[in-house]
């Protein structure tokens, strides 16, 4: 929702003619997002999906390499993963959450991987490295970090958080995205702010600072020369984006409470129905990025789906499976009965920001 300072910046940027990736507006977008979320550094990028592939490879992903991450995620978690030459393993998903399990992840490590003399994470079968752990904040809802962070660090994972859902989200008081080595957020014209595209990467400062030169085609600083020391993307964030963002930032806060009472509104109003409200986790503040309902079984999924859409009412399911698309049917998982479970039953309501809360 437009109504604040956007014309203004977005002019702004007009007439000082920087309207590409350099300009003014970049710099303040890094620098507010980093002061609200508490991230030592905050890099723009184009996307999300963008901001995700550097926040692999500056984990250390290389190709051959597997990823722990959740089935029941946006195609964008596991096409960043393929871009690194890398592949998934699928490994369950909590209801309470919707997002990666610990026990699960537990588990499946237990069964299935060793780490080596160096500390490297290898399957068992294979050797093939367990580089990384990438959990998706699932609707804007955290998952379970305290253990995720404990079962990474002893297996030798690094953990990158894919909060492209949850900006505004807090795990006991703290930011998702700040609790793993990076973590990346989303600004897609559908998310809680937008700047008609574009994400970021959250992380310290010495990886912040790689982050900032391989998404800028990897240039030196040169007065004119043009020397680039390593392969680099061109995954800048424009400034027109930016001046967008920085004006959408400054109204966050009104629009995650709008969204949160918009929550406890079809909370209160499905409280006698035979359809569960998705709440946030305990000790968690979620942004309610998508509400959810949890219905009894996929026939009354498919029911409320068709009657919903018939009159207008635009709700749509979860996302199928990861382990059900022809790109990452081949790919290893554990026991997902959760996730199957959830695949059957979960339908997204309409969830915008509701505009008398913001007149």
């Amino acid at each position: 929702m437009f109504g604040g300072n956007e014309k203004q910046y977005v002019a702004e940027t007009v007439d000082s003619t920087f309207v590409s990736s350099v300009g003014a507006f970049v710099d303040r977008f890094e620098q507010d997002m980093a002061a609200y979320t508490g991230s030592p550094r905050a890099i723009a990028t184009v996307n999300g999906t963008a901001a995700l592939h550097v926040s692999l490879l500056l984990a250390g992903v290389k190709p051959g390499d597997l990823i722990l991450t959740q089935p029941l995620t946006f195609v964008a978690t596991c096409n960043a993963i393929a871009y690194c030459g890398a592949e998934p393993v699928f490994i369950d998903v909590d209801r309470h959450t919707l997002g990666l399990s610990p026990v699960a992840l537990e588990a499946w490590l237990e069964e299935n991987a060793r780490v080596d003399g160096d500390g490297t994470c290898r399957t068992k079968s294979g050797d093939r490295p367990l580089r990384a752990c990438l959990p998706m904040h699932t609707f804007g809802h955290p998952v379970e970090l305290d253990a995720l962070v404990d079962v990474c660090a002893r297996w030798g994972l690094a953990l990158v958080e894919d909060a492209a859902e949850s900006l505004g989200s807090l795990y006991k008081g703290r930011h998702t995205g700040t609790f793993g080595l990076l973590g990346t957020l989303s600004f897609n014209g559908n998310k809680v702010i937008t700047t008609g595209g574009g994400g970021m990467v959250l992380t310290g400062e010495a990886l912040g600072g790689r982050a900032k030169h391989i998404t800028t085609t990897a240039k030196k600083p040169h007065p004119f020369e043009y020397v680039h020391d390593e392969v680099g993307f061109n995954y800048r964030m424009p400034n027109l984006n930016a001046a967008l963002g920085c004006a959408q930032l400054e109204r966050l806060e009104a629009f995650i409470a709008s969204k949160r009472l918009l929550a406890s509104r079809y909370q209160a109003f499905l409280a006698d129905s035979s359809l569960t409200f998705v709440v946030e986790p305990e000790g968690c503040r979620s942004n309610y990025w998508l509400n959810a309902v949890l219905c009894t079984d996929l026939q009354q999924r498919d029911a409320l789906l068709e009657v919903s859409n018939q009159a207008g009412v635009m709700t749509r399911p979860i996302w199928k499976l990861m382990t059900h698309l022809p790109a990452f049917a081949h790919c290893l998982h554990g026991p997902l009965p959760n996730a199957l479970w959830l695949e059957e039953r979960v339908v997204n309501l309409p969830s915008s920001v509701l505009p008398e809360q913001l007149s």
